[in-house]
């Protein structure tokens, strides 16, 4: 495996052949990541009635959520080598226009299999809004300005998950769940129409080419991903989202079921350390042009290891219950230095190949969360043992990635 560079290796030469992302083009790229978090999010309070009209069980509800999930997962390992090799809006609007297509068959499936079916399309063609963002800003920017870019990209992506449910919620009753998919599918059309109009292709066909050729001489479409650094920054940044993932996943039964919280409480205390991820991201974003990006994700990572060792000793000890908010806010606000930059540092590390590397990112990021999301309830809903050794064990491999990468840069 090859080395890679950290930001300050890049050149003025490097810096000029990048145009830049205007406020224009970047608010495209942050609905693009939202659309996805609301295409999974938004229609959970619908679960009960889905049930009963779909005649079907809870798990075969649960199912359409899965099945958008792996849509996601295996669509990004598609659109990202197919961008690196036919540039990136081309692929970009054929997303969308399925995405569009498949949200519409989900407002009208007349059955569950046909609504998996179609939440599976979802997911795959949804994929491309969210590799592709990345890869833009990777073509667009490098350095300061692609981790700052990423990282307000990371405050939309911050807000929708939190934001959707909530909508949801109140949507739910007056809409039927055939409305609430309606409104997905309203989304999923402006974002088509930001892309056709907002979008530039950012990939000359001189990089195409270079591209192509870098694969054929190493023999595979991934063979330029093997780098330390790469693998290191992406390794790091999904174990630092599985940390949150652990949060998330386990926050119900931790707020509700052992804290005693009602639904408007944890709603609340949800929203408190979204909005402190989020004001993070935005404090990242403002830093990175004096500190190097590096040294930001290892702070975030470092505080977040301290935030899950905390809630370890918390769930292990018996301590008030109430404590474990005040550790899973330590644990989860510092990974706004963490998300952003590691997806600029980790495409960063392989340039030639943006579209594949923020594939595997991105698939690395929801296969682990995948993996993680049953792991913290296998005890039941009255321990948080499981939930704290997930996190514990994933902030010690982001770490480990992490310091992976940082010899790697400095070699």
């Amino acid at each position: 495996m090859t080395s890679t560079t950290s930001f300050r290796s890049d050149t003025a030469a490097q810096r000029a052949a990048r145009p830049g992302i205007g406020a224009g083009l970047l608010l495209v790229l942050a609905l693009l990541q939202a659309v996805t978090p609301f295409a999974t999010d938004l229609y959970l309070p619908a679960f009960p009635a889905m049930t009963a009209d779909l005649s079907t069980s809870a798990t075969g509800v649960q199912l359409t959520l899965t099945a958008f999930l792996v849509g996601i997962a295996a669509g990004q390992l598609v659109f990202g080598p197919l961008s690196d090799r036919y540039g990136r809006r081309t692929p970009l609007v054929v997303g969308a226009v399925i995405f569009v297509l498949s949200s519409a068959a989900a407002v009208v499936a007349p059955t569950v299999g046909v609504l998996i079916a179609a939440r599976v399309v979802q997911g795959l063609s949804g994929a491309a809004g969210m590799v592709l963002g990345r890869a833009v800003i990777s073509d667009l920017a490098v350095g300061p300005a692609a981790a700052r870019a990423m990282s307000l990209m990371m405050i939309v992506g911050g807000v929708a998950p939190v934001v959707a449910p909530l909508i949801g919620g109140v949507i739910a009753d007056p809409l039927g769940w055939r409305g609430v998919l309606a409104v997905v599918a309203v989304i999923a059309l402006a974002s088509l129409v930001a892309v056709v109009f907002g979008v530039r292709e950012s990939l000359p066909r001189e990089r195409r080419d270079a591209m192509r050729a870098d694969k054929a001489r190493e023999g595979s479409a991934l063979a330029p991903l093997a780098t330390w650094g790469y693998l290191g920054y992406t390794l790091a940044f999904a174990f630092g989202f599985g940390v949150m993932m652990a949060y998330i996943s386990a926050s119900p039964f931790i707020y509700q079921t052992m804290m005693g919280l009602g639904t408007l409480e944890y709603s609340l205390l949800f929203g408190v350390n979204a909005l402190a991820l989020m004001v993070v991201s935005a404090a990242s974003a403002k830093l990175v042009d004096r500190v190097p990006a590096e040294r930001l994700m290892g702070l975030g990572l470092g505080i977040s290891a301290v935030g899950a060792a905390l809630f370890l000793l918390i769930a292990a000890t018996g301590a008030p219950v109430w404590l474990l908010a005040v550790a899973v806010f330590v644990a989860v606000a510092p990974l706004g230095l963490v998300l952003g930059n590691g997806s600029a540092l980790a495409l960063a590390a392989v340039p030639r190949a943006a579209g594949s590397a923020s594939a595997v990112l991105g698939a690395a990021q929801f296969g682990l969360a995948a993996v993680i999301s049953p792991l913290v309830s296998v005890a039941g809903e009255d321990t948080a043992m499981p939930c704290a050794i997930v996190m514990v064990a994933s902030a010690a491999a982001a770490l480990a990635a992490y310091g992976v990468a940082r010899r790697a840069g400095r070699a």
